[in-house]
């Protein structure tokens, strides 16, 4: 193969196929560049799931329009959580580009990874550096400085790749976590893959081979953020709605909000806008929408946590249930419920609350767009209620409304034991915004937690944690550290138990035994005997109890 002048639909279906690969053969390299001390593999996988979207829309081919139209639709449907939805933009900004051109040269290319870095940054209100998008703006500069200078196709793909590599080494300086923990932006990294897959299509260079993180300072115990920063972690709530209002009253709308939250993000334009936000003050993120407009299909929820499920992934394949047991059909509703799951038993718990179509899924084996969209569609009902149970999925689960001719509500519950609490509230009889409504409500009731393994060492809230050792966690705070699963548990249930509460639901997963449970539940009666502990075994990997207290 010689070295490419320009990029045809061929080098870039080719460059799309590479690097699906490259981030295949590094996922696990990426996701151990997390920061939290539990199993975690999100940025990797979930970035590899989203181009395994691209690829598949790719098929055998076509011109440049076709896979132009694949790189944008296919990563659209396929993102998954913030790094997927990230990079669903940022590739959607090179197609928006590439497709105007039946070839691209060093002069398109370059302006296309500048559009793909802005695109990328305006889904974000308060973009943080340090993150995958400080990678893609230097990628971008990088481009433009090697085609104002003249070079080739390679030259400028070069100088992209020299500049994004220097400003993903320069990530620790720009976040403190990245330092404490001695490790680069897992996003970043794999936005450099990408530029890898481009050098490989046009200059037949090898994929570099993954490099694992070395041994650093233990972690620091940080939230993932949209953007891929650490921000808000001390806000409690996560308002989300639909906002009808002028387009020139944004940006006084984002002035407010800016000055009672983090994490915002508001997108959309010709007088339809998704809104966004962590704030500890609820009332004032819908009266700032209230001043200006007409906000709809608002949803409230506590912060969720976000542990991931690295071994589930490599072992789990996807499941969608359509049918009941029997083979026959959910019997047809108004308002439909969807809910993804973990755990044979976490399904059958979800159908015995009404719900008709389930789909496996978890915090990196997420669910697309796509796969979300296919459940809903499957149904009778014309009007839908998604539980994605888990805070990582609710990006993918937002676009859903858009893509379907049914209307599509999200509840957007950030763990099993949330999905339980808000389908107490669900009235198949309902449409979906009022059911919406009273689910969130009941979400909100609900107390999570849960018992599962640490895969490293770390500094966290309450002290040192080994490699081995059990964790109690509860919104993304660890609570509890013990040598056993029974000990972990008591402690953190000691921690969030409070007078008011009267039920606890424990739900059994991998890793559990009928001596901790009853352990459990006989501690829970001496010390709290006006609390009731209903028992259910869930069947979930990684985490051996659930726990819902209300």
């Amino acid at each position: 193969m010689t070295t490419a002048a320009a990029l045809g639909p061929r080098e870039l279906q080719a460059a799309m196929v590479a690097f699906r690969d490259a981030l295949r053969s590094h996922q696990e390299a990426l996701n151990r560049l997390n920061v939290y001390p539990v199993p975690d593999g999100d940025t990797g996988t979930n970035m590899a799931l989203t181009l395994d979207s691209v690829v598949r829309e790719l098929g055998t081919g076509g011109g440049m329009g076709e896979v132009c139209r694949a790189m944008a639709h296919g990563s659209l449907m396929g993102a998954r959580g913030n790094s997927g939805v990230i990079l669903s933009q940022l590739l959607r900004g090179l197609a928006e580009r590439f497709k105007e051109a039946s070839e691209v040269g060093p002069t398109e290319l370059a302006d296309a990874l500048a559009t793909a870095s802005e695109l990328a940054r305006k889904a974000v209100v308060r973009p943080v550096e340090g993150t995958i998008l400080t990678v893609a703006r230097a990628a971008g500069e990088g481009a433009a400085a090697g085609a104002e200078a003249g070079a080739s196709l390679v030259g400028v793909l070069e100088r992209a790749r020299q500049a994004a590599s220097e400003a993903l080494a320069s990530t620790p300086s720009l976040l403190e976590p990245l330092a404490r923990a001695g490790v680069v932006d897992a996003g970043g990294a794999g936005y450099v893959l990408l530029i890898d897959a481009l050098l490989s299509a046009a200059d037949n260079r090898p994929l570099p081979a993954p490099e694992w993180p070395a041994a650093g300072a233990p972690p620091a115990p940080v939230r993932s953020e949209p953007g891929g920063a650490a921000q808000g972690a001390d806000l409690r709530y996560e308002v989300m709605y639909l906002l009808d209002a002028p387009d020139d009253a944004i940006e006084a709308f984002k002035e407010v909000w800016s000055g009672i939250g983090e994490s915002i993000v508001v997108v959309g334009g010709d007088g339809v806008w998704n809104c966004h936000i962590h704030t500890d003050d609820i009332g004032a993120a819908i009266e700032a929408a209230i001043d200006i407009g007409r906000p709809r299909a608002i949803r409230v929820t506590d912060l969720a946590e976000q542990v991931q499920e690295e071994r589930w992934v490599r072992d789990a394949t996807r499941e969608t249930s359509g049918r009941e047991p029997g083979g026959s059909r959910p019997a047809p509703v108004r308002t439909a419920a969807v809910a993804v799951f973990a755990g044979e038993g976490v399904g059958r718990i979800f159908r015995s609350l009404g719900v008709q179509r389930l789909v496996r899924g978890g915090q990196t084996m997420n669910p697309s767009t796509g796969e979300l969209l296919e459940a809903v569609e499957s149904l009778d009902a014309q009007e839908v209620i998604l539980l994605p149970n888990n805070g990582n999925i609710v990006p993918a689960a937002a676009q859903v409304d858009a893509l379907s001719a049914r209307t599509v509500r999200v509840v957007p519950t950030g763990s099993i034991v949330e999905g339980f609490a808000a389908l107490l509230a669900y009235d198949p009889a309902a449409d979906a915004e009022e059911n919406a409504r009273a689910m969130a409500a009941s979400a909100c009731r609900v107390v999570p937690g849960f018992v599962t393994r640490a895969v490293r060492d770390a500094e966290v809230e309450v002290g040192s944690v080994r490699e081995g050792e059990w964790l109690g966690v509860s919104r993304a705070q660890v609570r509890a550290v013990a040598g056993s699963v029974d000990g972990a548990a008591l402690q953190l249930l000691d921690a969030l138990l409070e007078d008011r509460h009267e039920l606890v639901t424990v739900i059994e997963g991998e890793g559990s035994s009928a001596a901790a449970t009853r352990r459990i539940t006989e501690w829970l009666h001496e010390e709290h005997p006006g609390v009731v502990a209903e028992v259910h075994h869930g069947g979930q990997p990684l985490y051996a109890y659930l726990f819902g207290i209300e």
